[in-house]
């Protein structure tokens, strides 16, 4: 398995991303987010993506096969989306998320209130209108 490696928005990310009951209404040609994922040959294991440039990032789409959750795929792909972030140059790293918030916390990941989002993550479809407003908004500061 190649651990990470860019990915097209094409049909099979986004039936991989939609049968693990992530939102993609938003992730047409013109989209911004930028997935990668980890495969064996031809099969996606686990997807990660990443929206915005500059100092505040958004994580997005993270999912792993429900074969492999359990494994440390999950949490590989979320090292590498903090490194990613990181050498772009971005300070902090939000999500948001309905179902794995204690994973983030075990990954420092610290809970936020919806107000203290930056502008460019409020800004967002996810954080605007794809995401319910009961979802944890999450933040960690990346780098010293």
């Amino acid at each position: 398995m190649r651990l990470v490696s860019p990915v097209l928005i094409e049909p099979e990310t986004l039936a991989f991303l939609a049968g693990s009951g992530l939102p993609v209404a938003d992730l047409g040609a013109n989209s911004t987010v930028r997935l990668f994922a980890a495969r064996r040959g031809n099969v996606i294991d686990g997807v990660v993506g990443l929206e915005l440039d500059g100092p505040h990032v958004l994580l997005r789409s993270l999912a792993v096969s429900a074969e492999l959750r359990g494994s440390g795929l999950g949490v590989a792909l979320v090292g590498f989306a903090e490194r990613a972030a990181a050498e772009s140059g971005a300070v902090g790293l939000y999500l948001l998320t309905t179902t794995a918030a204690d994973f983030f916390r075990r990954l420092d990941f610290v809970d936020l209130d919806r107000t203290q989002a930056p502008p460019a993550i409020a800004a967002t479809q996810e954080f605007a209108s794809l995401c319910p407003a009961s979802s944890a908004f999450l933040y960690k500061r990346l780098g010293p």
